[in-house]
């Protein structure tokens, strides 16, 4: 008896141990299949990181003025005030956090501060210092330099929603 319980017990343990551990592997997958080409964050020792010294000398990054999405001049770069385009921001749970451009008129723009995505009161803005997803002290923060969990920069072109 004592037997069917630890087992019934241990079961519904891997049914609910399970789906947490998939999440990770899901998120990871996700991250190369949703197109996604790094982080928006703060810490400098996550790799893919917008704030990683090596992340100016990638093709992809937003840091690197050279770049696709870091070119003032590209419809899609993050610099660049009159764009509508530019990386889209997903939280690490799958939440559309705005576009990651300059341009303050641009209705998802983390720029525009009266904005959904880029207001300092928006639950969902990167800029709120209270809000899970701009607080210094989140795990999923893009603010926090020690967070490991930041949202990620998915390609404009992509249009998907991750999965995580």
């Amino acid at each position: 008896m004592n037997n069917q319980i630890a087992a019934i017990v241990l079961s519904s343990f891997l049914i609910v141990a399970v789906p947490t551990a998939l999440r990770a592997q899901e998120r990871q997958s996700c991250v190369t299949a949703c197109d996604a080409i790094g982080y928006l964050s703060k810490n400098p020792y996550l790799s893919g990181s917008t704030a990683s010294p090596f992340s100016k000398y990638d093709p992809n990054s937003p840091t690197n003025p050279y770049s696709r999405y870091g070119s003032r001049y590209s419809p899609d770069g993050a610099r660049n005030p009159y764009t509508s385009g530019g990386l889209h921001i997903y939280g690490s749970d799958g939440t559309y956090l705005g576009r990651l451009n300059a341009n303050s008129y641009d209705p998802e723009s983390v720029a525009n501060p009266y904005g959904r995505y880029g207001s300092r009161y928006s639950p969902t803005s990167v800029k709120n210092p209270y809000s899970r997803y701009g607080s210094p002290y989140s795990r999923s923060s893009a603010t926090n330099p020690y967070g490991l969990e930041p949202p990620a920069l998915a390609k404009p072109a992509s249009r998907k929603r991750p999965d995580w």
